[in-house]
């Protein structure tokens, strides 16, 4: 799991952008879940759960804001 979460944060912040776009947003539910899990964090894992089904639709637009203006994806990852 950790591996999969350093893989994510070594991605160039273009790359990182694509993967806000509405289908390939959910690489951030798998990042998040995974995070949730190599951290025992329960929290980010339901809401990397949540993600696969409200990232597609509604969340996608925060990921691409704060990836915009962060470089990366901040919102419960």
């Amino acid at each position: 799991m950790k591996s999969v979460v350093k893989a994510f944060d070594d991605l160039h912040w273009v790359i990182k952008l694509i993967l806000c776009l509405p289908v390939l947003n959910l690489a951030w539910a798998i990042y998040r879940i995974c995070k949730g899990a190599a951290t025992n964090n329960t929290v980010m894992l339901v809401v990397g759960i949540l993600w696969i089904f409200l990232g597609t639709t509604v969340l996608w637009i925060v990921d691409l804001v704060c990836t915009i203006i962060y470089k990366k994806p901040v919102v419960c990852a």
